[in-house]
């Protein structure tokens, strides 16, 4: 959705590496926000955005306005099942039918082999891959590890809206993360003690609102009682007005 950052670049210099030709999508989708506020406060710059594909070396850059997407009279709505409830679906209840309702269309228009996605929002990846494979979409999507800052913090564009205060605070979401993932390399299978553990570590940090903590089901993101098998930590917090997620897998 532009504005774009080291985390996108990584993206376009994989598609590079191992396609003929890689095409960028910008778009700042109005159907995914459930806050008309949210949307107008989304950061743009597409001069900059055009600028950095252009450096990765990018063949085309894609940015069409919203009635090329959504062309008069478009009332269809894609609505991905039972991965796309819980947690962001939950959290933000419509965001995940206009993340794949925007990106059915895209892929459509762009007909492209493949698609990269960031594995920071791993649940949106999942949806996206349901969605594909149920609609017998050629495009294979694919994701790519999260790209974070030096201390930590999962590359956002959203992270632009933190005051230099929150910023500092921010990197306690990675913190948590791998607080439950060292018990869980040491043994700890219980749902519940994770959960806490990345609670305890959040309730450090006095400017971190916590929304969620999840330990779920890598596959189902179901919230697991033990985790007996591949499973995904996330989170949601707030710092002031700016909410960040992030997420990291066990297995």
């Amino acid at each position: 959705m532009g504005w774009l950052h080291d985390g996108h670049r990584a993206l376009m210099g994989r598609a590079r590496a191992e396609n003929a030709t890689t095409v960028v999508s910008i778009f700042v989708n109005p159907r995914q926000f459930g806050d008309p506020a949210d949307l107008a406060r989304y950061p743009r710059n597409e001069a900059q955005d055009v600028e950095i594909c252009e450096a990765e070396g990018v063949d085309v850059v894609f940015a069409p306005p919203v009635e090329e997407v959504y062309l008069p009279g478009f009332d269809t709505i894609v609505a991905v099942g039972s991965i796309a409830r819980p947690l962001e679906g939950a959290a933000r209840p419509g965001h995940f039918d206009g993340v794949a309702t925007v990106v059915a269309v895209l892929f459509n228009l762009v007909g492209a082999d493949r698609a990269y996605f960031g594995q920071k929002d791993a649940q949106q990846v999942a949806v996206i891959r349901r969605m594909a494979i149920d609609l017998a979409t050629p495009t294979e999507v694919i994701a790519c590890p999260t790209i974070r800052e030096p201390d930590g913090l999962a590359m956002s564009s959203r992270n632009v809206h933190l005051t230099p205060g929150e910023r500092a605070a921010a990197p306690v979401l990675r913190q948590a993360l791998l607080a439950a993932r060292e018990a869980w390399l040491g043994g700890e299978r219980s749902g519940d003690v994770l959960r806490d553990r990345m609670r305890a570590q959040l309730a450090e940090e006095p400017l971190a609102n916590v929304e969620y903590v999840s330990v779920a089901d890598a596959a189902t993101l179901a919230e697991l009682d033990a985790v007996d098998g591949p499973a995904l930590l996330s989170l949601a917090v707030r710092f002031g007005s700016t909410r960040l997620i992030d997420n990291e897998p066990l297995g």
